[in-house]
């Protein structure tokens, strides 16, 4: 089997903690034998950990953008519920609330759920690639550590 020239205390693995939602741990347990970890394990271990902190991050980007549009949808509600059609609505801009018709405040609030849909693909669309990603690497690294290694959510 091939190993690196990784100094001595890191060429065998019994236990590797990650400070990740999903870890990759390595198990030392009965009837368990030594595996060898390469510099090339090591380093599809550490894809797999950080590709999963980037999917987490975006799982919570999706959620707030998603409030958002729930947000954007309940304003567009209650503004065709408005009966009177002079009235100026202010709508915000930056930091900075401009008044707008009825008609006009709607237009931007439909705009702005459009946006707000694309890039909720958009991070779907990412989380969708990350996923074949770990998919692929769990089945590299379960193919070469078996139940050695867990890389499965943790459910803390």
């Amino acid at each position: 089997m091939h190993t690196c020239s990784i100094p001595p205390p890191f060429t065998r693995v019994h236990a590797v903690r990650f400070p990740f939602k999903m870890a990759a741990t390595m198990k030392k347990g009965v009837g368990a034998e030594d595996v060898n970890v390469t510099f090339e394990d090591q380093q599809k271990i550490n894809k797999f950990a950080r590709n999963t902190n980037r999917m987490s991050e975006l799982k919570d980007e999706i959620e707030a953008k998603k409030k958002s549009f729930q947000n954007l949808e309940d304003a567009s509600d209650d503004l065709m519920m408005c009966e009177d059609d002079a009235l100026l609505i202010p709508y915000q801009i930056g930091d900075v609330f401009i008044s707008h018709s009825q008609e006009e405040t709607q237009e931007m609030l439909e705009a702005a759920k459009e946006a707000l849909q694309d890039e909720i693909k958009a991070l779907e669309g990412r989380v969708s690639s990350i996923q074949g990603v770990l998919g692929d690497l769990k089945v590299q690294l379960y193919a070469k550590f078996g139940n050695n290694i867990n890389l499965e959510a943790d459910e803390s």
